[in-house]
């Protein structure tokens, strides 16, 4: 009775988080990915496409793409329609069109390391071979979006082939942005050009992100609501940067091969699926990105 209560008040003040409970609309557009895997830069790639006179960056960001895991669900239901709304839960039926994107585990689970770190969910001391185990065993702040297979699988083996569906990996994103952005604009049926694609990736050059997030950083979080109230509770370190290197294939060179084998051994199958070479075991066939 008293958890109702609260619940109920929490959501009348608008304290709560949206998470998985959040009203969906015929006309929501979904930003989904597992955490480290690209979200914030393609984010931005697509508030710059959509919104450029609103010269998206990390003061507005939360209004233009709001986040379901920062956002409350009054707040998400206040968002102008048609909304696009970022999200890293696993696959949810409500979801009328979702743009989706992977990146290679073994970067995210990088990538995900320094994340750890920078905001001391983790000490120095833990190795990346520790982390790399609760990686893959599902031990980590992100449990309840599931494991990287467990997320990644949910959606590309139920939605993969769906017209609603579009697949975008990080590393073709990389690659040639435009072309990827080409993509996304016609998903969502926008009429745009190349000097607006182009624009929309000059804006989001990482060295930039770099720059406007040591600007802003502190009124992105005050933005973001429950990430605000978390980030008081936990020393964020200011050596490690929350945009990354932007990395493609860092793993080659930056992860033991004992790393590298225990997330190829855990999601060999998914992988290879993605179209990423397995180095410490055989390819296994079928691939998913033939319809991408």
């Amino acid at each position: 009775m008293l958890y109702g209560i609260k619940s109920i008040a929490s959501y009348l003040l608008g304290t709560d988080v949206a998470g998985r409970s959040f009203a969906v609309y015929p006309d929501d557009t979904m930003l989904v990915s597992y955490p480290r895997s690209g979200n914030t830069w393609t984010r931005f790639l697509i508030a710059n496409l959509v919104y450029p006179e609103q010269n998206p960056d990390f003061t507005n960001i939360e209004r233009l793409i709001p986040d379901t895991s920062s956002k409350s669900s009054r707040g998400l239901r206040n968002t102008p329609r048609p909304r696009l709304i970022k999200s890293h839960d696993y696959f949810d039926p409500r979801y009328p069109k979702t743009i989706y994107i992977v990146r290679d585990p073994r970067d995210v689970a990088l990538s995900y390391y320094d994340y750890h770190r920078r905001n001391s969910f983790i000490n120095d001391g833990v190795s990346l071979q520790k982390f790399v185990d609760d990686f893959v065993a599902g031990r980590l702040i992100s449990a309840g979006w599931g494991t990287w297979g467990e997320n990644v699988a949910s959606w590309v083996y139920t939605r993969g082939t769906s017209p609603s569906f579009l697949l975008l990996r990080y590393k073709d994103l990389h690659n040639n942005p435009e072309a990827q952005l080409e993509r996304v604009a016609e998903f969502l049926g926008i009429a745009a050009d190349s000097a607006r694609f182009s624009a929309a990736v000059e804006s989001c050059a990482a060295s930039r992100m770099r720059k406007l997030e040591k600007i802003q950083y502190n009124d992105w979080i005050r933005s973001q609501g429950y990430a605000a109230r978390r980030a008081k509770k936990n020393r964020v370190r200011k050596d490690i940067p929350f945009v990354g290197g932007a990395k493609v294939d860092g793993w080659r060179t930056a992860m033991p091969e004992e790393c590298i084998y225990r997330i190829e051994s855990a999601w060999g199958e998914i992988m290879t699926t993605l179209d990423y070479e397995l180095v410490t075991m055989p390819r296994r066939e079928g691939s998913i990105l033939a319809h991408a």
